[in-house]
């Protein structure tokens, strides 16, 4: 299928989720090489065509008051877009989040740790304290808002209803039918009532029952009946379902769900307030959980460890299957080997213009499906995932493509030789990553090993031999062994005297570096 671009830059990838406003869609920013998450309204929402003008405003609002609330829980806004070809097509272009919605963590069987629904309470509470500020009104706080990633922290998705609290934009906003939805709608919203950041903190009071409980605070057999029992039921008391809720937090939730707004806490502040004493303290180790909810990112996190570094590994390379399964028949069918073929074609374009992330991406998005109809070391499944590899490698990602790369070298030994020419290159890529990151001492060792392989089966002349020579000797120079460093180089240039004459690039670059060895500068 044609990727669509939009505003000469912006790639539409793969649609990845729908709302009241339209659909959302993962994409790439291709003059600055990013995934991205691009909002399409949709311009059937209206109730005619003419009303397009209106749409288009309320977007234009929606971008820039988005845009407006600076905080890393809330995705941040790139771009506001109305398409030239169509022109009742409007996109809003957003930072890319990774990560899963609150709701797949929620099981009435198996409630979340005290610690860790204060933890998302909180940070859903400071994200709000940002919107309220504005003053933004988010009027569809839920747990499928809600994103957690990979560290924990929490992300409030889609402030796209949000209306500025102010008289001059009352004419472009819905008025006379409710909006949100009917299990975290505050009275005032079932009213179609002025709504204010208050309706967010009664919300956030249904979200904070329903993660100590693992139920719904109504439930209802329709919307009239959930309406019904936000305006007039009284909420079942936390303790009476969980006995191990603290008193004081259950009456902070009991607060949030007043009818009345006013009857609420003052602001978001006080909520995160009164939150502070149920969050872990800096240093704090962490909370035993359920084998279930070991899946979920702990949400403590950023509260126990405060500013702790990014984790090591952001992103793992694609996992094969051990080399004991079964292989699968080893011959690309017809459609397979098309998409095999572009994704290697396009991502090497891609690679051209230098968009690695999004050249690795192509590649990567046809690995599972090869792995599954070929075998997990079939040729064609591995030069995909070489080829992925190189990409990460190339695009500054060592880190990523330091275990494929180790990973490959292992499948090639077995299944074309270990001295196979992508053996060998798979050895030499997993140790120059090495070097990338520091390891020096490994890399040293790594390459020395491999040039022992390679000047076995080939020479120390050969090319590959070459190029592992020049990076022993860079190491060296690195780890401040000149000595050793200036006998490998200089070594290194006699051979390069011999094969390429003293007027090539290499040969001549080598002299510069015995040079600088030599008569080092001096202050």
């Amino acid at each position: 299928m044609p990727i669509r671009t939009i505003a000469t830059r912006y790639e539409l990838i793969e649609e990845i989720g729908s709302g009241g406003m339209g659909t959302i869609w993962r994409g790439y920013d291709s003059t600055l090489d990013r995934e991205i998450a691009v909002k399409a309204i949709r311009p059937d929402m209206l109730f005619s065509p003419e009303r397009i003008a209106d749409l288009a405003e309320r977007f234009r609002r929606e971008a820039r008051v988005t845009a407006r609330i600076q905080h890393h829980g809330v995705p941040q806004v790139y771009d506001a877009v109305l398409d030239a070809d169509s022109a009742d097509h409007l996109y809003l272009v957003m930072q890319y989040i990774e990560g899963r919605n609150l709701r797949s963590y929620i099981d009435p069987d198996d409630p979340l740790p005290i610690a860790w629904a204060a933890a998302t309470g909180a940070q859903i509470a400071t994200v709000l304290s940002h919107a309220h500020a504005i003053p933004v009104v988010h009027r569809d706080l839920k747990p499928d808002n809600v994103l957690v990633t990979d560290d924990g922290t929490v992300k409030v998705l889609d402030f796209g209803i949000a209306a500025i609290l102010r008289r001059d934009v009352t004419k472009i906003t819905v008025t006379g039918s409710p909006m949100g939805t009917s299990r975290y709608m505050s009275p005032e919203q079932v009213n179609a009532a002025q709504v204010t950041p208050q309706s967010d903190l009664y919300a956030l009071g249904c979200v904070l029952h329903e993660l100590l409980s693992g139920a719904p605070v109504f439930i209802g057999d329709g919307q009239y009946e959930l309406w019904k029992q936000h305006l007039t039921a009284t909420p079942e008391p936390l303790r009476e379902l969980r006995p191990d809720v603290p008193p004081d937090l259950e009456k902070l939730v009991l607060d949030l769900l007043a009818k009345k707004p006013e009857q609420r806490p003052a602001d978001a502040y006080a909520v995160y307030e009164r939150l502070l004493p149920f969050l872990p303290s800096p240093g704090s180790p962490a909370v035993a959980t359920s084998e279930r909810l070991g899946e979920m990112p702990d949400p403590t996190l950023l509260y126990r460890q405060p500013n702790v570094p990014r984790r090591r590994t952001r992103r793992q390379p694609p996992v094969s299957a051990p080399p004991s399964v079964p292989q699968a028949p080893t011959t690309p069918p017809t459609q397979l080997r098309a998409a095999i073929d572009d994704a290697l074609k396009r991502s090497t374009q891609l690679l051209g213009k230098e968009r690695f992330a999004q050249a690795a991406d192509v590649v990567e998005a046809v690995i599972d499906r090869a792995a599954k109809m070929l075998g997990s070391e079939s040729p064609d499944l591995l030069k995909l995932r070489f080829h992925r590899a190189l990409i990460l490698f190339l695009g500054g990602d060592s880190r990523t493509a330091l275990p494929e790369f180790d990973a490959l070298a292992g499948a090639y030994a077995r299944t074309a030789g270990p001295t196979s020419d992508r053996a060998l290159e798979s050895r030499r890529y997993a140790a120059l990553c090495r070097a990338n990151l520091g390891q020096t001492t490994v890399a040293l060792d790594q390459f020395q090993r491999l040039l022992d392989d390679v000047a076995a089966a080939d020479s120390h002349a050969s090319e590959l031999a070459l190029d592992i020579r020049h990076s022993i000797g860079m190491l060296l120079l690195s780890a401040g062994d000149k000595t050793a460093a200036e006998n490998v180089f200089e070594l290194l240039y006699q051979d390069h005297l011999v094969i390429n004459g003293p007027g090539d690039e290499r040969t001549r670059e080598i002299a510069e570096i015995l040079v600088r060895i030599r008569f080092p500068t001096t202050p």
